[in-house]
């Protein structure tokens, strides 16, 4: 199934679900004008095909410490594909990474983390990112505030 292939039902539950993702098939179907076995359904065909995904609960990261978003701009030493991976799998094990994405124009990555402040950013910088073999050179942003954060995507 593509996205041309969803119809206005499947829609209206994508939708709904990105807002609240432990809502029950009863209420649901309340909301989209459907009957709760007919929901129930399309959600199971829609996790089938991958259009939904595990469902989580989000978390304040300041309430657990983890306040400061820093996005991290990294350059490698060389483009070769061993070096790439071997990095990619480098920052999938830190658990400050939340993102991490391949870019095109100057840099190579870019990293969005979760920190508790700056000490804790500097010696991960320090003693991990730019200590891998592949890392040339960073940049590292720190945002003030976040004016706008979404998980939901337009269906």
């Amino acid at each position: 199934m593509t996205a041309a292939e969803l119809d206005a039902l499947d829609r209206r539950i994508i939708r709904a679900l990105q807002r609240e993702a432990n809502i029950s098939h009863v209420v649901l179907a309340e909301q989209i004008g459907s009957s709760p076995a007919s929901c129930w359904r399309r959600i199971k065909k829609l996790e089938e095909i991958g259009v939904l995904g595990p469902t989580v609960r989000l978390v304040s990261p300041e309430s657990i410490g983890r306040g400061q978003t820093v996005f991290c701009q990294i350059r490698m030493k060389s483009q070769d594909p061993a070096a790439r991976k071997s990095f990619e799998l480098f920052v999938g094990s830190y658990e400050e990474v939340l993102e991490c994405y391949a870019m095109t124009g100057d840099w190579d990555y870019l990293l969005r983390l979760a920190v508790k402040d700056i000490k804790n950013y500097e010696r991960l910088l320090l003693d991990g990112i730019l200590a891998h073999s592949s890392v040339a050179t960073s940049s590292s942003h720190f945002a003030l505030k976040e004016v706008k954060y979404t998980t939901i995507l337009p269906p």
